[in-house]
């Protein structure tokens, strides 16, 4: 998490827990293409990373089979940029590509990102019983815990398995029922916000998989 974005006030980047990208890549087959904000500390171990200042990954194409984040929890705010821009992208990787997603998020089912992009867009959530999620924070386990409830959100095809893998991290929902349906917003605002980011840079986006 932060691929060199800052967290509010802080520089410090939160990296996944390694329970966590074990159960990730089982839930992917073993294989993560892209981990599209990557960091020097992060464990996850892509086969494709994105890097601030190198490479945004909000600005660069996620056309990979398999995909895993751990968004910036906070603005970035010389890029103008929030967490629903990444959960956009998730959404839109898996409408546009086929991709299979994982996300690690803050739990806000209030917002209006969540009712966007995983109610209504996402086949599957864990909101994860850990009472403060543990990250390595520089790459390294200071016992500190996320002062936030967080979930592992699943956009893909494979339910049964992400259900298998994450039920003994936390409380899993089958939102399939509700893809397609608008959440909060009417339906043709859905729309035009999933497409925003495909509309805005297809121009830019290369037709490119980590695996054919």
């Amino acid at each position: 998490m932060t691929a060199g974005r800052s967290i509010i006030s802080t520089s410090q980047t939160w990296c996944t827990p390694p329970k966590y990208v074990r159960a990730v890549r089982e839930v992917l087959g073993g294989t993560i293409a892209l981990d599209p904000c990557s960091n020097r500390y992060s464990v996850v171990r892509a086969e494709v990373e994105y890097q601030l200042p190198e490479r945004d990954g909000l600005r660069s194409t996620w056309d990979y089979p398999t995909i895993y984040v751990n968004p910036p929890y906070g603005a970035d705010r010389q890029r103008g940029t929030t967490i629903k821009d990444w959960l956009r992208k998730c959404a839109a990787a898996h409408e546009n590509h086929g991709s299979e997603v994982l996300a690690l998020v803050p739990v806000a089912t209030n917002t209006k990102h969540w009712k966007l992009y995983v109610f209504g867009a996402a086949s599957a959530v864990a909101f994860l019983y850990d009472t403060r999620l543990k990250f390595l924070v520089d790459g390294k386990d200071e016992g500190k815990g996320a002062p936030m409830s967080c979930a592992m959100v699943y956009w893909g095809k494979h339910v049964a398995r992400f259900d298998e893998v994450f039920t003994p991290f936390g409380a899993v929902l089958d939102l399939r029922d509700l893809q397609g349906k608008p959440v909060g917003a009417s339906r043709d605002e859905r729309h035009s916000l999933l497409f925003a980011d495909s509309t805005a840079n297809g121009h830019s986006r290369a037709r490119r998989r980590a695996h054919p």
